[in-house]
């Protein structure tokens, strides 16, 4: 599929990277000169201290040169050539830096046995999970929030259409869904981590929304955030305006996708 700027920027689902993205070049895919001049501005870091840069995948033959151990130790993301995949795990890096940064070193502890568990478990888990499909669920309205957890989707999408419309919004996280997003599709679900912010947060430029909320995302990993139960599935193809079809109310009869759910989704204190 070909690099398409214009494409991308008109996209409801890409408006979290839209800023980023605009900083590209329009005439071919982003090369790893391309994505690394772009940390000019904010001059990212990962927790070690070391300055974050794009680089090429390399070999992995001890710890320190697998995926997760380079970027926290040397600063590096292996990033492939012309790759989808990637290149949105790179603009993410641009966008919630400190977040990414924070996972990446509960990965980096988790691997090395510093947090006194050596290999996978919950805390990998939700990692991986936020990292690849991850969804901040930005709310002002506590009874929105309340329907989200408890699987109410055509009353949250539906009956309350407007209210979600001003005070609640969708910000893709995870780069693997933001490469399902090229071709979105009926069942495309991510994993909801919800963060309540004030009314007037809607009404900011784009990139203080993404700054205020990585700020809170990387403190809230800090402190927690080491439980799966925590994330809400969000099927995104109901969120008004992310698709022409879901302008009728049949749209959310599908049960398929719209799922009443089992369990209501634990209340973290964000």
């Amino acid at each position: 599929m070909q690099f398409d700027r214009e494409g991308l920027l008109k996209s409801t689902l890409f408006f979290p990277l839209h800023t980023a993205i605009a900083r590209l070049g329009a005439e071919a895919f982003p090369t790893l000169d391309d994505l690394n001049a772009l940390l000019s501005d904010r001059k990212p870091s990962v927790q070690s201290g070391r300055a974050l840069k794009f680089v090429l995948p390399g070999f992995r033959s001890t710890f320190e040169e697998q995926y997760e151990p380079r970027c926290y130790l040397a600063g590096e993301v292996e990033t492939r050539v012309n790759n989808w995949h990637d290149l949105f795990n790179a603009l993410v890096w641009l966008t919630f830096p400190k977040t990414k940064a924070v996972i990446n070193a509960r990965h980096y502890r988790a691997l090395n046995g510093a947090d006194g568990r050596a290999g996978r478990g919950e805390l990998r888990d939700t990692n991986t999970l936020l990292d690849e499909s991850g969804v901040i669920v930005a709310y002002c309205d506590e009874s929105l929030a309340e329907l989200l957890r408890n699987f109410h989707w055509r009353e949250l999408f539906w009956q309350h259409r407007e209210q979600v419309k001003n005070s609640m919004s969708f910000y893709i996280f995870g780069h693997g869904l933001y490469e399902k997003a090229m071709q979105p599709y009926v069942g495309m679900t991510g994993h909801g981590l919800l963060i309540k912010v004030e009314q007037a947060f809607f009404s900011l430029p784009i990139d203080r929304q993404t700054e205020h909320l990585d700020d809170r995302m990387a403190m809230h990993l800090i402190e927690q955030g080491k439980n799966t139960r925590e994330l809400a599935p969000v099927p995104l193809l109901g969120m008004p305006g992310w698709t022409a079809d879901n302008e009728c109310s049949s749209y959310y009869d599908n049960t398929a996708y719209f799922r009443p759910g089992r369990r209501s989704v634990g209340k973290p204190q964000l």
